[in-house]
């Protein structure tokens, strides 16, 4: 685990300002560093920096950047390739100078060249330079679980795990990306291959990018479309053939992610998906895994009490900690230094703290991110299926609705709920509600543009077509691409594409990372993922149970009573925050003068908008809670802009 960065640039830029860049990442990796400079073809020339988490062969055997024993193959590399024993095997011919899994990229690229990524399983970013060929490869892993941003400008490319080394990197502009912002404040977070940057992207899951001499080509070597697509063509025959091929691989990710040189325990919530994978590492070992959880003196959010009871019955070395309302408010400001774009999922602050905490004992943990996704388990997938039983009613309701009454259409008489229902007409975003009025208001921010009749009809904006706006729509509207009729598995895959990499993924690394901690994922396995997709979506929700086949699993090994309950997950009040102890902040984040001056908002909107919404007032749109997320999107990025703009 570590953080990299580099360049392919015909700019000099120095070994000393490359080093600058490398070390704003010490936090991912604060065991060792290295730095190289190669000389390319046609007046290029190749940076490679590394920060090291030393997890595996902790001997300077595993310093990086890593070249193979002639000097062609050069590559620095972020992650766990978690198969890479069974692949030193495969490529015994290679001589192997170490025990950690670096040296597998060199030998696979040796010998199977750019195809090396369809036999490596695990997480990672990779920078792979061939001199032979002038080549530099930037590869992410299937699912996102890894961070890798580049910056292309000017037939030069520069990358790194974060953007704090490309915002360090001589000649960097950092101008911002407005069109993205309306999408942002609607999703909390952005997602590849987007960044808050102008000509800065991320390399996407699953792709590839080849740079050589100013050209640069992309592929998707592995994509959850098609994965669905090529897995669910030869369904499993039986539910039990089903719940056993995917104990077995479960059992395998999880055994090849407790390979480490270093201590290693478990995340433990005392839901189904962390149980599970704890329940399966104490399987594996012949010790009590060290497992960890925080608990809240706010009952409705305290799962510590469930949890302790879990560990206690599987036998584990158990440690918890009760937090209070004080200490996660504290950590507010930290979150730009770490999130070093604007993300705005509040529950990254109780993550960090949990990952605080198991760090003071382990260097790696695991975690049951990914279970929610691919067995269907978010409350979402229960109304996206009612949804998709209501769609030809909720058609002839709209035509209804367009009636006239006074002013208004009938439609905006209608309740709440069958407005949102008879307003879902665009193939696209089929299975992605919202009210419309939430929609306009993450425009608004930008635009100023506060009601629909301003310019543009209330069917463009359900469409997503903001005319000459040139903005990003809030929602993602690529649902016919993924050529599924059920609208719960679509959301699935939708998730698996957007939300997961983008949200997940992103909370998980950035706040372990925080604390030099490994977070491995064995739900996100390769083959666990690709199995997911052969078992029939009967047997993951079954008569209305949620993730039916992975709590069966589960209740293999703890007693359903202890896991039997409503789940209550991660979360810090942020009306309450943003209207008490952050309401100062906010009111200058605000400012329409300030807001002026920034140029990335319309200071007028939302200088108003922020204002109703801190007096619950009555002449606006942003009245009462509903609005906190958009105001805490907001007031999250004015804390990104403030530290880094």
């Amino acid at each position: 685990m570590c953080g990299i960065c580099g360049y392919i640039s015909r700019n000099r830029i120095t070994k000393e300002e490359l080093t600058v860049m490398n070390d704003t990442m010490i936090h991912r990796g604060p065991d060792d560093s290295g730095v190289e400079l190669y000389p390319g073809r046609d007046g290029y020339v190749i940076g490679f920096a590394q920060r090291r988490l030393s997890i595996l062969d902790l001997s300077p055997l595993g310093h990086q950047p890593m070249s193979t024993e002639d000097g062609r193959i050069s590559v620095v590399f972020n992650g766990e390739i978690y198969n890479f024993l069974e692949l030193k095997e495969e490529l015994r011919d290679y001589p192997f100078k170490s025990t950690c899994d670096t040296e597998v990229i060199l030998a696979g690229y040796l010998k199977w060249g750019a195809k090396f990524t369809e036999h490596i399983h695990g997480m990672f970013s990779i920078a792979l330079y061939d001199r032979e060929t002038q080549d530099v490869y930037l590869v992410r892993d299937r699912i996102g679980k890894k961070p890798l941003y580049y910056w292309l400008e000017d037939n030069n490319l520069v990358f790194a795990s974060e953007l704090k080394p490309i915002m360090k990197c001589p000649g960097f502009t950092g101008n911002i990306r407005k069109s993205i912002i309306p999408r942002y404040l609607y999703q909390q977070y952005i997602n590849a291959p987007e960044s808050i940057f102008e000509n800065v992207w991320q390399v996407e899951p699953g792709q590839m990018l080849i740079f050589n001499n100013g050209n640069t080509t992309k592929y998707k070597y592995w994509d959850v479309k098609k994965a669905y697509k090529d897995n669910s063509a030869n369904m499993v025959s039986s539910y039990e053939e089903a719940k056993a091929g995917l104990k077995k691989r479960l059992q395998k990710s999880v055994a090849n992610r407790m390979i480490a040189d270093v201590p290693l325990g478990a995340f433990l919530s005392g839901g189904y998906d962390s149980s599970l994978i704890t329940a399966l590492a104490q399987e594996n070992s012949k010790e009590p895994v060290k497992t960890f959880s925080i608990g809240f003196n706010v009952p409705e959010y305290n799962e510590a009490e469930f949890a302790k009871q879990v560990a206690k019955h599987l036998g584990t070395d158990h440690t918890e900690l009760y937090i209070d309302e004080s200490e996660m408010l504290d950590l507010v400001e930290s979150i730009p230094a770490y999130y070093d774009e604007p993300f705005a999922d509040e529950s990254e602050i109780p993550t960090m703290l949990v990952c605080k905490l198991a760090r003071e004992s382990v260097t790696v943990a695991l975690s049951g991110d990914g279970g929610d996704e691919f067995f269907c388990g978010y409350n979402i997938y229960e109304n996206v299926a009612q949804a998709q039983k209501l769609d030809i009613p909720g058609a002839i309701v709209n035509g209804i609705g367009q009636i006239p009454v006074g002013n208004e259409k009938l439609l905006k008489k209608m309740p709440f709920r069958v407005q949102v229902v008879a307003d879902n007409r665009n193939p696209e975003t089929k299975t992605q509600f919202s009210s419309p009025s939430y929609i306009l208001s993450a425009h608004a921010f930008v635009t100023g543009k506060e009601s629909m009749d301003q310019t543009l009809t209330y069917d463009q904006y359900m469409r997503g077509d903001f005319g000459d706006d040139g903005l990003f729509p809030c929602k993602y509207p690529i649902e016919s691409s993924y050529g599924i009729s059920d609208w719960q598995i679509r959301r699935m895959i939708l998730d698996m594409d957007t939300y997961l990499p983008g949200d997940i993924l992103v909370k998980m690394d950035r706040a372990s990372m925080k604390y030099s901690l490994e977070c491995r994922c064995p739900i996100m396995d390769t083959d666990v993922m690709e199995y997911s997709f052969s078992i029939p979506h009967k047997y993951k929700f079954m008569d209305g149970d949620k993730k039916h086949i992975l709590k069966d699993i589960a209740y293999d090994y703890i007693p359903r009573q202890l896991l039997d309950r409503p789940k209550k997950g991660f979360g810090v009040p942020m009306d309450a925050w943003l209207r008490g102890p952050l309401r100062d902040k906010l009111i200058d984040y605000s400012d329409e003068s300030f807001l002026k001056r920034q140029g990335v908002f319309d200071a007028k909107y939302t200088s108003h908008f922020i204002r109703n919404y801190l007096e619950k007032g009555d002449g606006g749109p942003a009245t009462g809670a509903n609005y906190s997320k958009l105001s805490w999107s907001f007031f999250n990025f004015q804390q990104w802009y403030e530290r880094y703009m």
